[in-house]
């Protein structure tokens, strides 16, 4: 299992709610959140090995928003 950690321009429950099905539905996620009280709204997602930053980054992408890798 590996914790991924990123930047995003998700500021609000609605939008964490339009987001929601993606994360929900891909096998690879094992849980995920986003801290809307963060001035970065830190995308956090426990995942299994099979998943790379590289998708969630696509994934997030494609459907609207901002995203990038933090460092640790």
């Amino acid at each position: 299992m590996e914790l991924l950690i990123f930047k995003t321009d998700i500021k609000s429950r609605k939008k964490v709610k339009s987001i929601k099905p993606l994360f929900k539905n891909h096998s690879d996620i094992l849980q995920w959140s986003i801290d809307l009280e963060d001035i970065d709204n830190v995308l956090r997602i426990e995942a299994t090995d099979n998943l790379s930053e590289n998708e969630i980054i696509d994934l997030v992408q494609l459907n609207g928003f901002y995203i990038e890798t933090l460092p640790d």
